[in-house]
């Protein structure tokens, strides 16, 4: 009998990565926190927690993302999708310190939209998103050398969702295209298709899919999907001029969790129930529901539900069940798509520990986890930032 031989394979710096024997400051999944944080078990931490926010007063400014924990959101001067913060921030001048309960790339983006005399802070580095991660700038460099090659990139827009890194932003600017946010993605499709004939759409394939087919009239045909991880993204030349939109293959680990079994079954156990989902999710489970928009359109469909509806919600737990607790007073019944618990694992990293290690921080005067992006990044992302801005 022979002894098998080892296999010589090399782990990629992308499994080191997700192994944690390496780190990537660039990376959306960032690195570890220093610093010694509180114990979580501490039952001073809420009380902690304010008096360091009341010792740095009006210099600081706590944004919280809407999927972020109760125990978070409860220190937060304002809440809201990470565009909003990111403007919120903008607006807050006097804020010396902006502190984002969010994930890496919306502290980036509060970054680019504040004063070089504001400094971002994330309470914890490892915050990132598995979607920004989906598109890399050497990957995204490698895709336009293919539609280059295929004869289709002059007439070729980028659209980058919010949800992206700053350097694929600072690509999107520099290639003369737009950023999106759910909310306002069915404009700036309309606004790149009287640019050019075509759209890249980065990173989220179901935002752009559900947009150009829900929204625009397209049919699934006018659409392919860019695989980074194949030859030419494992399409042909031929495919690519033919196509309207070129989907970059990213999802979202939470909505895309949701299937149409999770309609079916949610509608045989709550008669009458409205579903509602985010345009994050794939397109059949989008084509089943009810409605569809962003986390702020999901927010006020429950406001302005009358008493007694019933909803199961398509989008992070965490957001869900604060809805559900808000309205259960109004007589609406809020529910969660899916049977399984789901919550954002990288947003939930983000807890009091990390919030009160930061402030007291900055109460001391030690700046920490500032984010900062390098200014030729900033000056190209901004610039795709203020096209959108621009949008009607």
């Amino acid at each position: 009998m022979t002894t098998a031989q080892p296999l010589d394979v090399q782990p990629t710096p992308l499994a080191l990565l997700l192994l944690g024997r390496e780190a990537d400051p660039k990376s959306e999944r960032g690195v570890e926190c220093p610093g010694d944080l509180p114990s979580p078990s501490d039952p001073n931490l809420v009380a902690r927690a304010r008096a360091a926010k009341e010792k740095l007063g009006d210099k600081v400014f706590i944004l919280g993302h809407h999927y972020q924990r109760d125990e978070v959101i409860e220190f937060a001067d304002v809440t809201g999708d990470s565009f909003k913060l990111a403007k919120d921030a903008a607006a807050k001048p006097e804020a010396e310190y902006i502190v984002f309960c969010g994930v890496h790339f919306m502290a980036e983006s509060a970054d680019i939209l504040t004063s070089d005399d504001q400094k971002v802070v994330l309470p914890d580095l490892a915050a990132g998103c598995s979607m920004a991660d989906m598109a890399t700038a050497e990957q995204v460099a490698e895709c336009w050398d293919v539609l280059t090659e295929a004869g289709v990139a002059g007439v070729t827009v980028p659209v980058s969702y919010m949800n992206s890194s700053a350097d694929i932003k600072a690509f999107t600017g520099k290639h003369g295209g737009t950023i999106c946010t759910s909310s306002n993605a069915k404009k700036a499709l309309e606004w790149a298709f009287e640019q050019g004939e075509k759209i890249l759409f980065l990173p989220d394939q179901h935002l752009g899919r559900n947009t150009a087919v829900r929204d625009m009239g397209m049919s699934l045909d006018d659409c392919v999907l860019y695989n980074p991880h194949k030859p030419n993204g494992g399409l042909t030349a031929e495919q690519l001029r033919n196509a309207k939109m070129i989907l970059w293959r990213g999802h979202c680990s939470v909505h895309g969790r949701f299937s149409v079994d999770s309609v079916n079954d949610v509608r045989a156990r709550i008669p009458g129930v409205n579903v509602l989902v985010h345009p994050e999710c794939k397109h059949e489970v989008v084509a089943a529901a009810d409605y569809v928009g962003s986390t702020e359109y999901i927010i006020k469909a429950l406001e302005a539900a009358p008493a007694g509806s019933k909803w199961a919600i398509g989008t992070e737990l965490n957001l869900v069940r604060r809805l559900a607790n808000r309205f259960a007073a109004e007589d609406k019944e809020v529910v969660f798509l899916d049977k399984t618990v789901c919550f954002c694992s990288t947003m939930n990293r983000i807890d009091l520990p990390h919030l009160v290690w930061t402030l007291e921080s900055l109460a001391e005067g030690n700046l920490v986890n500032q984010i900062q992006v390098d200014k030729e990044t900033e000056s190209f992302a901004k610039l795709a930032l203020e096209r959108m801005l621009a949008l009607p």
